[in-house]
C-alpha cells in the first residue's frame, strides 16, 4: 500500500544545493572544482568570536532561549540600524531566528492566508516560491529585466495589474546583485502602504554592496517586515541565524509561531551574533575582496565571450545572459562542472521561464579560487567555438 505525500511536499528542488552535491562527488574523485555556485562566503567567522565562545561554553549550558532572542542581541540589532541606516528600531520589534530561511516561514505565515497572491521578482530567490506555496499561498511572477535593474518598481507593477496581497523586494538581490535605488524603494513602500498590499523586504546581503550602502525600507515605513541574515555579511551561514522587523503588532503573532515551529534560535549562534558586531572592520575588509573578484570578472567574461549582464551593485553574483551558448542553462552548466570543473548555478533555479539561456556566477571566495575559476571557464570557452 503507498501511502500519499502531500502537495506541499512537491516543491522543485533548490537546484544550487543539487550542483554543491555534484561539486562535492567530484572533489572526492580528486578532480579540481572551482565553486562559483553557492552564495557563500569561504571563510567564517572571525576568528576572535570563536575564542570568546569557548569560554562561554564552559560557563553556560546552552539550554533554551527566549523565543523573540536574547535580550542583547536585539538591542546590537537595533543599534546596527542606528548606526547604519540613521533610524530607530525598539529593539522589542526585532525577532531573532533560525537563519532567514526560519524568518521566511514566519514571515508568511504571519502576514499571508491560504489562497493569497504573492508577487515577487522573476529573477528571483527559488526559495520564495516554493515556501508560499508549501503554505497554500500563490506565488505571482513578475518579470523584470535590465530595464528595471531586475526590480519590482512601481511602474513594473502597475503595468503588470495584478491584485496582490503582498510583494517580496530584495536589495542587493539575488541572483543579479542589483540594489533599489533609495528613491525607488520609498514609492514602493508607499504605493505597499496605499494598496494595502504587505511588503516583505529582504536584506540579507546588506553591507556587501560596491558603490552606496544599501537602504532600508525601515526609513521609509513601519509596515513592511524586513528580513536579514547573519550568513552573508556577517559570514555565519552554517550558525543557522537570522532576523526580522516587524511591526508592533505582529510582534505576539510571531512570538507565538516561533514558540511552536522553532521554540528560538540556536543559542550558541545566538551568543556568537552578539559577539560578531565587535569585528565589523574585519568585515568590511572581506567586503573589499569581494570588489575585487567583482573587478575580475567585469573584465574577464567579456573577453571570454560573455558580454550580457547587469554589472552587480552587491552581493557577491553576476548574472550573466549566455543565450548565444545555450538555451538550456541547467545542462550548460552540468557539463562546464564535468568538462572544466566550475560550478555555477544555472538561471532556471531563479526563473524557470527565462533563466534557461542565463547563468549565476558567485564570487564569494578568495581571490585566488575566483582567479583560477576564470582561468579555467576561459578555457573551456574557447574551447566551444
Amino acid at each position: 500500500m503507498t501511502l500519499k505525500i502531500a502537495d506541499r511536499a512537491t516543491v522543485p528542488p533548490f537546484i544550487v544545493m543539487d550542483v554543491l552535491h555534484a561539486s562535492a562527488q567530484r572533489a572526492a574523485q580528486g578532480l579540481p572544482v572551482f565553486h562559483m555556485a553557492a552564495g557563500q562566503p569561504s571563510v567564517g567567522i572571525p576568528h576572535g568570536v570563536t575564542e570568546r565562545l569557548k569560554d562561554l561554553l564552559d560557563r553556560d549550558p546552552m539550554g533554551y532561549t527566549v523565543s523573540l532572542g536574547i535580550p542583547e542581541l536585539r538591542q546590537k540589532i537595533a543599534d546596527h540600524y542606528q548606526t547604519t541606516q540613521g533610524v530607530t528600531i525598539a529593539p522589542e520589534r526585532v525577532v531573532v531566528t533560525t537563519g532567514s530561511s526560519g524568518a521566511f516561514i514566519l514571515a508568511f505565515s504571519s502576514c499571508f492566508a491560504p489562497g493569497d497572491r504573492v508577487g515577487l521578482a522573476a529573477p528571483g530567490y527559488p526559495a520564495y516560491p516554493s515556501i508560499l506555496r508549501s503554505l497554500g499561498i500563490e506565488p505571482v511572477r513578475i518579470p523584470v529585466g535590465p530595464d528595471s535593474r531586475y526590480q519590482p518598481t512601481v511602474e513594473v507593477l502597475e503595468k503588470l495589474g495584478e491584485k496582490l496581497d503582498g510583494l517580496i523586494v530584495a536589495s542587493p538581490s539575488n541572483p543579479t546583485g542589483t540594489v533599489m535605488p533609495a528613491d525607488e524603494l520609498e514609492k514602493l513602500c508607499q504605493w505597499c502602504d496605499a494598496n494595502g498590499v504587505r511588503l516583505i523586504s529582504d536584506e540579507i546581503y546588506h553591507g556587501i554592496t560596491f558603490g552606496d550602502p544599501a537602504v532600508s525600507a525601515t526609513r521609509f515605513s513601519q509596515t513592511p517586515v524586513i528580513i536579514n541574515s547573519f550568513s552573508k555579511y556577517f559570514c555565519m551561514t552554517g550558525w543557522r541565524l537570522g532576523w526580522m522587523v516587524v511591526p508592533e503588532d505582529m510582534v505576539r503573532p510571531i512570538e507565538c509561531l516561533t514558540q511552536n515551529l522553532f521554540i528560538s534560535a540556536p543559542t550558541l549562534s545566538q551568543y556568537a551574533g552578539t559577539l560578531v558586531f565587535d569585528h565589523l572592520e574585519e568585515l568590511e575588509q572581506r567586503v573589499q575582496g569581494y570588489a575585487a573578484n567583482r573587478a575580475l570578472l567585469l573584465d574577464a567574461l567579456p573577453a571570454a565571450g560573455i558580454t550580457r549582464f547587469a554589472p552587480p551593485d552587491g552581493a557577491f553574483y553576476l548574472y550573466a545572459d549566455v543565450s548565444h551558448l545555450t538555451n538550456d542553462s541547467l545542462s550548460f552548466c552540468q557539463r562546464m562542472l564535468a568538462e572544466c570543473g566550475v560550478a555555477a548555478a544555472p538561471g532556471v533555479d531563479f526563473d524557470p521561464i527565462g533563466g534557461q539561456s542565463s547563468v549565476r556566477f558567485s564570487f564569494a571566495r578568495d581571490h585566488q579560487h575566483v582567479k583560477q575559476a576564470v582561468e579555467a571557464l576561459t578555457g573551456w570557452l574557447n574551447r566551444q567555438s
